[in-house]
Order: structure tokens, then C-alpha cells, then sequence
């Protein structure tokens, strides 16, 4: 049985269904942020950080951070492995799609360890 190892799901349903769900989420978290944005009376620097004083709004964030980590890396290795192949790039397609691969998790760590940090930092 063939299996992938880079993918970030077990299983190709997994993966859609991962997707399905950072995407409600991220819908879910740019209505509340928008909505915030358009309902709030006196929009500022003030009621932005008190906002975010709140643990339930920080841990939201955090939930869409992963959730646009995790949604990113399945479509971008989606997008990879469909065009970074032999057929289409010759024999160092392999060693460029893993490259990449490294590249995007790279990015994504970075992405995570700097949210994480502006979200709980001090």
C-alpha cells in the first residue's frame, strides 16, 4: 500500500474534511472580527486591545491561526504533488517538490511560532 508521507492527513478524506473544517472556522472568525470592526462605537487602539485581553478571543485566534496553517498546507501540497512531478518537470521534480515541501513547512513553523508569540507574548 502506497502511502503518503507528507501529507498532513492520513488519508485523502481526511484531508478534505480538515479543509472543510479550517474553513468554517476561518469563516467563522473573519464574521466575528468583521462584525467586531463595523459594530463597535468607539473603534480604536482601546477597545482593539481590550478585545484582546479576553482568553476566549486569544484562544479563537489561535484555533483560526492553526486552522489557516492546516488549511494552507493541505491545498499547497495539493498544488505540489499535482504539478512538481516527473512527468511535468523531468527527474529532479522529486528532489525540487521536497524542497518546496520544506520550504512551506519552514513557513508554516515560522508563521505559528510568531502568532503564537503576538497573540500570548507579552
Amino acid at each position: 500500500m502506497v502511502k503518503a508521507v507528507t501529507g498532513f492527513g492520513r488519508s485523502g478524506l481526511y484531508d478534505w474534511f480538515i479543509q472543510r473544517v479550517s474553513a468554517v472556522v476561518l469563516v467563522a472568525y473573519t464574521l466575528f472580527i468583521v462584525g467586531f470592526i463595523f459594530l463597535s462605537k468607539d473603534f480604536g487602539y482601546a477597545s482593539w486591545s481590550a478585545l484582546f485581553e479576553q482568553r476566549w478571543v486569544r484562544v479563537f485566534s489561535l484555533i483560526a491561526l492553526i486552522s489557516t496553517i492546516a488549511h494552507a498546507w493541505i491545498g499547497l501540497w495539493s498544488v505540489v504533488t499535482d504539478y512538481l512531478t516527473n512527468r511535468m518537470m523531468g527527474g529532479k521534480a522529486t528532489v525540487l517538490r521536497i524542497l518546496v515541501e520544506v520550504l512551506l513547512g519552514a513557513v508554516a513553523v515560522f508563521y505559528a511560532v510568531w502568532g503564537i508569540e503576538i497573540l500570548w507574548g507579552v
